[in-house]
């Protein structure tokens, strides 16, 4: 009996929001900023004329990289992939660079928004696409 209700109840799992709100673009300062990895695994990074979301997921088996300021580029902890600031691969047994997430300005308030769901590849030529970065005037 206790098995058969079981079935009325599947388990469930939850997971975080694929799209978010990032916030004001003028209060990230130029480099890579790290407020979303935790909550979101996505690093926001800006440099002179653009934005972009970077994934947080090592493209060798997936373990979540850290930015080392120092060294001015991310390392995986796992098996020692490192990659730049663009997220362009260049050491270690990594295959491919990260991949970007689609990143936009709200129309309502001027806000980034992310959304993790969908990808961009570099090896696809994608980070061009418009929706791959924020252009910055």
């Amino acid at each position: 009996l206790t098995a058969s209700l079981r079935f009325l109840f599947p388990n469930v799992l939850f997971e975080p929001p694929t799209r978010f709100k990032g916030g004001d673009p003028g209060t990230y300062a130029f480099g890579v900023d790290e407020r979303w990895k935790a909550k979101y695994r996505v690093w926001i990074v800006r440099n002179t004329d653009s934005m972009y979301a970077l994934v947080a997921r090592c493209t060798h088996l997936g373990c979540t990289p850290n930015w080392l300021q120092a060294q001015n580029k991310f390392k995986c902890p796992c098996h020692g992939s490192g990659y730049y600031m663009s997220g362009v691969n260049f050491e270690g047994p990594t295959p491919r660079p990260l991949e970007r997430a689609e990143i936009a300005l709200s129309p309502d308030d001027g806000q980034l928004v992310v959304d993790t769901a969908v990808r961009f590849l570099y090896e696809r030529g994608q980070w061009s696409d418009p929706k791959a970065f924020v252009k910055m005037t």
